[in-house]
């Protein structure tokens, strides 16, 4: 336990000296680095990613519909923390208000019940909360296995652990409200959500890779971009990534 906080705390006080920033714009700090874990990724990507995703994307549509559902209903219960540290209090109750309805009536998140009363909350992460109050993203970086990020969402990537639900009953080995979990349940619904995104998004990445002069340059723009609408609360922020054109 003392060296998992020491760990996350040593992390968090190297990330907090990345910042170097504006708010609209990202500095490459160690580009060689991150173009090399960014081949990594591409490679375990071919060799295990894609090759699920496509699997995947085989099963009947009800199944991957519901399996969908369910990881984005437990992402949920991330963005009411933030939205309340954001004092978006309606945000708060469009995520509490969705994840009290699916959970219930939507059958453990299967189904999106709530979608169909109006409510559809927003994907809210200490990365955005902090953006929200005007930190500047930092460095940009590339992380093994996550993929794209900078120093302030890899700070707020740590801090989600401590203030998602979600990961307190889980990876934090903590009880709320008499719910329990463990690693296993915390990263097969972050593996699951991962092969979700990579499904519904095949065809866009193949054009990506396709199309690109730069593959490296092209999702660091796509990420950038995205975060910035995120943090604005834009229309085009739905979805992780936006369309990932």
């Amino acid at each position: 336990m003392y060296s998992k906080k020491f760990t996350s705390i040593l992390c968090s006080l190297l990330i907090i000296g990345l910042f170097s920033t504006g708010a609209k714009s990202a500095d490459e700090c160690f580009e060689g680095l991150s173009r090399s874990v960014f081949k990594f990724n591409m490679v375990l990507d071919d060799i295990v990613l894609e090759p699920i995703a496509k699997g995947y994307n085989k099963l009947p549509s009800p199944l991957r519909t519901g399996t969908s559902n369910f990881t984005s209903n437990v992402s949920t219960l991330l963005s009411i923390p933030n939205s309340l540290l954001q004092g978006n209090f309606n945000q708060v109750g469009h995520a509490a208000g969705s994840f009290l309805i699916n959970s219930t009536v939507g059958i453990l998140g299967l189904f999106n019940p709530a979608e169909k009363i109006g409510l559809k909350p927003h994907k809210e992460d200490v990365g955005q909360t902090l953006g929200s109050y005007g930190f500047g993203p930092g460095c940009y970086l590339v992380l093994p296995v996550l993929g794209p990020s900078t120093a302030r969402d890899t700070l707020g990537l740590i801090a989600d652990t401590f203030v998602d639900p979600f990961a307190h009953i889980t990876i934090r080995e903590n009880e709320l409200l008499g719910i329990s979990g463990n690693d296993m349940d915390y990263y097969s619904v972050r593996g699951t959500n991962a092969i979700d995104f990579r499904a519904d998004n095949m065809t866009n990445l193949e054009s990506l890779e396709k199309n690109s002069l730069d593959l490296y340059s092209s999702f660091k723009s796509i990420y950038l971009q995205d975060r910035e609408n995120k943090i604005n609360n834009s229309n085009n922020s739905d979805d992780d990534w936006g369309s990932v054109e």
